[in-house]
């Protein structure tokens, strides 16, 4: 075993076994390097990474890549749901030096952490487009002993490129009427009008989207919106990144029709994607969207809560070395377990060939069903035979969970449900969204009320970042917005004027991904570009909406202005990529 084998983070142990001689991102790691004049070998992932398993069996399980990665670097290996701070920065780095980005990240950097090669995926050996670790291991080797001074100060010239572009800002105020109608306006040119979403394959659920959808297209009257964002809830859940069977979404779909999801299952899309049914429902009182939704949280809370209350992070995308292998199905399989008539009823159901769908095997799905008419004894049939499927699949070998518990994704579920609960009259969603707040009280709060952002094995650590904050503080208001209950309010505030006094920036204006109080790296960033996960900077404007609106405080609307203004400039130039800011304007 190597240090790893001491860390807590589920993506860290993976590796304890490794020949490869690791060290968890800290002093001890650079402190080698500096003493040994050797680069820094960092490696980025997380524990349902695909692509990492496979770099991890190729690469760093094998002797030869071991034996040099421990005798010219120091190798360093980071979770990065644990320390999405290294990510970000690090992450911003890889698409500036190469254009791209994902995970597993590979950086090669100085020994004091700046990077002066970056990529993602490298098998042991050269094949096909993928440069081989083994041959690129011996280039850096030769330039950092052939070329030292070069690479130093080519790395200072990176920092100070990416600090001055990756993390510059443009300020400006921000035109309220132009952005909303600019917004909408990139989603309808974005929108794919057979299947729904935005963009091309690969296909992300991007719930910010109909979040903003409903509410624009309700506020405005803008028919167009709402039904863009109905066609793609709709053909979300008709396709296998749906779990049919199961239930639950999956992160996202290779292709266009929503049919062949990467099979991971990650708690934040779910949470918010459960809000945004639930948002469907609100807005159109359409059953459908309040039944989807109802899924949703079946599947969380039968495989991604803990009995105390906190929800886990992920499943993995592959068991046994395959992806989907817990999904997908084969026709005869099918029929087999059911026999003749319900087997073959299903299958046609579900879209079960005896050719497969998708690389042999079947994933189910609703693509060529129209959800508003199916007839209530074929729903009903449906859902006995999906029973005993749901039974029989349970017996096969379960993706790998993720059992670390993070505050900000917990936030969001707590937002989720309390907001769900309100909207569907469940008060179920309600109580489990108090527990999870119980839970971060209880285990990821230090006796002086700072917040911690892990917990694993009864443990949390971690100081909680700019997300932690704006995320669990989101959870508060929904839940006093479903409870009336004034204490999560006067938490809401509370948390909400330390994350100020952690976070903002007294000189440009803005809330930084890290505190005063934390680990100070190589650079400090801010964040606002919503992607699969919301921005701090983006949520906390949300909030400060809400808390201007609760309380009537002019303070929470100026400091909503600072942000604004500190971002303006990037959020009049691309709205689509800031929707939970535009959201903010929509909020106040």
């Amino acid at each position: 075993m190597n240090r790893l084998a001491q860390e807590k983070s589920p993506y860290l142990l993976q590796h304890k076994n490794n020949p490869v001689d690791w060290y968890p991102w800290g002093k001890e790691a650079f402190k080698k390097a500096k003493e040994e004049d050797k680069p820094i070998f960092l490696s980025i992932g997380y524990s349902t990474c695909r692509w990492c398993h496979n770099m991890n069996r190729e690469s760093f399980q094998d002797e030869e890549v071991a034996e040099i990665l421990n005798k010219y670097f120091v190798p360093i290996k980071v979770d990065r749901e644990e320390r999405p701070d290294i990510d970000d920065i690090y992450m911003a780095f890889s698409q500036a030096l190469t254009g791209s980005g994902g995970w597993p990240l590979t950086v090669f950097a100085t020994p004091d952490g700046k990077p002066f090669y970056t990529g993602t995926y490298f098998p042991k050996e050269s094949r096909y487009r993928y440069t081989g670790l083994i041959e690129l291991l011996g280039k850096i080797k030769d330039l950092w002993k052939r070329d030292k001074e070069r690479v130093l100060e080519e790395s200072e010239y990176i920092v100070n490129a990416v600090k001055n572009s990756f993390f510059s800002y443009s300020k400006g105020k921000v035109q309220e009427k132009d952005v909303l109608e600019k917004t909408v306006k990139d989603l309808k040119s974005s929108f794919d009008e057979k299947y729904g979403g935005f963009g091309t394959r690969p296909k992300f659920p991007m719930p910010q989207n109909i979040f903003f959808l409903l509410e624009y297209g309700e506020k405005e009257g803008d028919n167009e919106a709402i039904q863009m964002a109905r066609k793609t809830l709709d053909n979300m859940y008709k396709g296998g990144i749906f779990d049919h069977i199961g239930f639950g979404f999956c992160r996202y779909s290779v292709d266009e029709k929503w049919l062949a999801p990467h099979f991971e299952k990650m708690i934040y899309d779910n949470a918010l994607l459960g809000m945004a049914y639930s948002k469907a429902y609100e807005k159109t009182k359409e059953p459908i969207y309040k039944e989807i939704s109802e899924k949703i949280y079946e599947f969380v809370f039968r495989d991604m809560v803990t009995k105390e209350g906190g929800f886990y992070s992920a499943l993995d995308a592959e068991t046994e070395g395959e992806e989907g292998k817990f999904y997908v199905w084969e026709y005869d399989e099918a029929v087999s377990l059911l026999g003749n008539d319900d087997g073959e009823f299903i299958a046609d159901f579900f879209d079960i060939t005896k050719g497969g769908n998708f690389e042999g095997k079947n994933i189910p799905n609703l693509i060529d069903k129209d959800l508003y008419n199916i007839d209530k004894d074929t729903l009903n049939r449906v859902e006995s035979i999906t029973h005993k499927l749901f039974d029989y699949r349970e017996k096969r070998v379960h993706p790998h969970r993720d059992e670390k518990i993070l505050t900000a994704w917990n936030g969001l579920m707590i937002a989720s449900l309390a907001y769900s609960g309100r909207v569907l009259d469940n008060r179920e969603y309600i109580s489990r969204a108090e527990k999870a707040y119980e839970f971060i009280l209880g285990n990821l709060t230090r006796d002086d009320g700072r917040i911690l952002s892990t917990w694993v094995n009864g443990q949390g650590y971690n100081l909680g970042l700019l997300s932690d904050y704006a995320f669990f503080i989101w959870g508060l208001l929904e839940l006093f917005m479903a409870t009336e209950d004034e204490n999560y309010l006067l938490k809401s505030l509370e948390l909400n004027e330390d994350m100020m006094r952690l976070f903002w920036d007294e000189q440009d204006g803005g809330l930084f991904i890290y505190g005063y109080d934390g680990e100070q790296l190589i650079l400090r960033p801010k964040d606002i570009y919503d992607g699969a996960i919301p921005s701090g900077n983006s949520i906390a404007l949300l909030n400060m909406a809400r808390l201007y609106k609760i309380t009537g405080d002019t303070m929470f609307k100026d400091n909503m202005e600072r942000i604004l203004n500190t971002f303006g400039g990037d959020i009049n130039q691309n709205p689509s990529s800031h929707i939970y800011s535009v959201l903010s304007l929509i909020e106040w």
